[in-house]
């Protein structure tokens, strides 16, 4: 009991001093970037915000099976619609973040060659083959003319490597960009892009475990998230009846 209390007071000194210099660590990191925020800036980061709330909220099953119950025969529109007010607010979102100064970050051409080769041009090639593989049916355009087929467990091609091919590609994609053009913009879009991605796979495999059970579940033990794998841990296990359904959060 004698040397409780000093020791006590000893761990809390310890403990704010490692609390101040993480505290300014952060500070010396982030102060640089606070200051370059300007109200465009702000703006940016509140309509990304809404955009991939927006996105979630309609993507969302309870959602979906509201409109379903509204709009009857009409609801095979509805992804086709919903593909195309994503694609048409991006659009707009894009040139609202392009049509301010933003200020340069750092300048390095080395990073600039090693964001094109290893960064952009892997993404495209992945995002390529996920969209050329899934892009009848996450577009929309197979629903109008033919009844959505059941859901099945595809991970033959770009799946057995890794389980969010799309995904992949799109943050190694605008990765690149923001090396390439390291603006405070270009920062702002890929982080928030980044955390909506791992925020959505979560809620998105929690889905698809309930919708596809122990195959799913022996998927993810063998197959990586994100970062593609070469080895195979024994996929061919998995019973190929079922198929993703798509890569976007809440679908």
């Amino acid at each position: 009991m004698l040397y409780a209390e000093p020791l006590k007071v000893s761990l809390q000194f310890k403990a704010a001093s490692t609390y101040y210099y993480l505290q300014q660590k952060l500070k010396i990191f982030f102060i640089p970037f606070i200051k370059k925020l300007d109200k465009f800036h702000g703006i940016l980061i509140a309509l990304w915000i809404i955009y991939y709330v927006i996105h979630s909220v309609f993507a969302a099953g309870y959602v979906k099976e509201l409109f379903k119950n509204k709009l009857g025969k009409y609801f095979r529109y509805y992804r086709l619609t919903y593909s195309l007010f994503a694609a048409i607010t991006l659009i707009l979102l894009l040139i609202f973040q392009y049509s301010f100064y933003s200020p340069l970050l750092f300048k390095s051409s080395l990073i600039k060659y090693f964001a094109v080769a290893f960064l952009i041009l892997p993404g495209i090639i992945i995002m390529t083959i996920s969209i050329k593989k899934y892009f009848m049916l996450l577009s929309g355009i197979r629903s109008v003319f033919t009844p959505t087929p059941a859901a099945e467990l595809k991970i033959n091609g770009i799946h057995q490597y890794t389980r969010h091919p799309l995904y992949s590609g799109t943050i190694l994609f605008v990765t690149g960009l923001f090396l390439l053009f390291p603006t405070l913009s270009n920062l702002i879009a890929v982080a928030l892009l980044t955390i909506y991605v791992l925020i959505g796979i979560i809620f998105e495999e929690k889905k698809l475990i309930k919708e596809f059970g122990e195959n799913y579940e022996h998927y993810i033990l063998n197959v990586p998230m994100l970062i593609p794998s070469v080895r195979k841990k024994g996929i061919k296990k998995i019973e190929t009846q079922q198929s993703l359904k798509s890569e976007i959060p809440g679908r």
